[in-house]
């Protein structure tokens, strides 16, 4: 089959032939028809990571269609349409158990043993690395079922596809996470695919205040498409006063979709007394966090780390799916651009414009 594959960490996306194993155990072959590009990938393919050396072949936000299913697959038959999610959960150990899968004790359970079985993903007898237990870079994808999820046949793959990830995670961080509701306030910093996500979902809540907060103007004008209520430029006003007076003193609930100590150090300044912080995102090492401790107890204020939204994917993935196909969620505007496999630098390129919000490969 064809696959990009990153044959040496900095030198892109590679179109290559690359051999997929028949699925074994509870493995489920797909054929994939839309994946997404994450910035993570492109952080995977530019940087040292012990866990997917190359070569590669990454991408995460996957949609598509089951081809085959191995002996013990039970959970999908042929002609099944899937959405798959990085979240690798055993299904037995006690977070798993109490449904809290993105916290999942033995997620290698969803691998195949190098030790003991051929590798998913070959090339020249040689193995390839498959990126987060998907590898969606490619025209099929060799999958643990637990990494899948059944969505209607009626959805569109495009937006399917970022269901698994970006939609996961914004939406996820507001509803499960923070568990926002009606009436409450809401700030969140940065306007990118997640952060859209977030505000989309503040809106589903019922929140009365949604502020987003971004330094380009093109990433806050689709801010407002997605339910903001407001909207901040950091780069030119000073967000914490800003959004401050908006709220009359702060908001309940600020999600740092950034990452950054300085954006994460804004988001404490700018909840009100007793309003929480979730950290959403993570740019690079996003830095050490200084915090007053007088004034954290003071102001009885919460900061937590949130995963993937805090997700079940085969419980959360179908329900935004229902929001869209009854128009609630938007996630056709997330997609800005549909390319083909052999597009991805191209695509990641396009990123960089404040005006594209998501770039999904349909053509393979």
């Amino acid at each position: 089959m064809k696959a990009a594959v990153v044959d040496a960490l900095g030198t892109g996306f590679a179109l290559r032939d690359v051999d997929i194993a028949e699925p074994t155990g509870h493995e489920v072959m797909v054929e994939v028809k839309a994946a997404g590009l994450c910035h993570t990938d492109l952080t995977v393919a530019t940087h040292a990571f012990a866990d997917f050396p190359p070569p590669v072949v990454l991408g995460h936000e996957m949609a598509g269609v089951v081809a085959a299913v191995g002996p013990e697959a039970s959970a999908f038959t042929v002609g099944d349409h899937v959405v798959g999610c990085l979240v690798q959960w055993c299904g037995d150990c006690p977070a798993c158990l109490d449904g809290r899968v993105y916290r999942c004790d033995r997620p290698e359970a969803t691998l195949r043993d190098p030790g003991r079985e051929a590798p998913r993903l070959s090339r020249a007898g040689s193995p390839v690395t498959q990126g987060m237990g998907l590898g969606a870079f490619a025209q099929r994808a060799l999958v643990h079922e637990n990494q899948l999820t059944a969505v209607p046949r009626r959805l569109p793959f495009a937006p399917a596809a970022l269901l698994g990830c970006g939609v996961l995670t914004g939406a996820g961080s507001v509803l499960n996470g923070a568990r926002v509701g009606a009436g409450e306030t809401v700030a969140v910093i940065g306007a990118g695919g997640v952060g859209l996500n977030s505000v989309s979902a503040a809106r589903i809540a019922g929140a009365s205040r949604i502020v987003a907060v971004d330094v380009q103007d093109g990433k806050l004008r689709r801010a407002r498409a997605f339910g903001a209520t407001d909207v901040v430029n950091s780069a030119t006003t000073d967000a914490v006063t800003a959004v401050r007076e908006l709220t009359g003193g702060g908001v309940q609930h600020a999600f740092d979709v950034v990452g950054t100590a300085a954006t994460t150090d804004q988001a404490l300044r700018m909840t009100a007394l007793g309003g929480a912080v979730y950290v959403v995102g993570l740019a690079g090492s996003g830095g050490d966090l200084k915090l007053s401790l007088p004034r954290l107890l003071l102001q009885q204020k919460r900061i937590q780390g949130l995963i993937m939204g805090s997700g079940n994917p085969r419980r959360d993935i179908p329900r935004y799916a229902d929001l869209y196909l009854r128009g609630h969620m938007n996630l056709d505007d997330l997609v800005s651009r549909q390319i083909a496999l052999d597009g991805i630098d191209a695509g990641y390129a396009a990123l960089r414009d404040p005006d594209v919000a998501r770039v999904v490969i349909t053509s393979f």
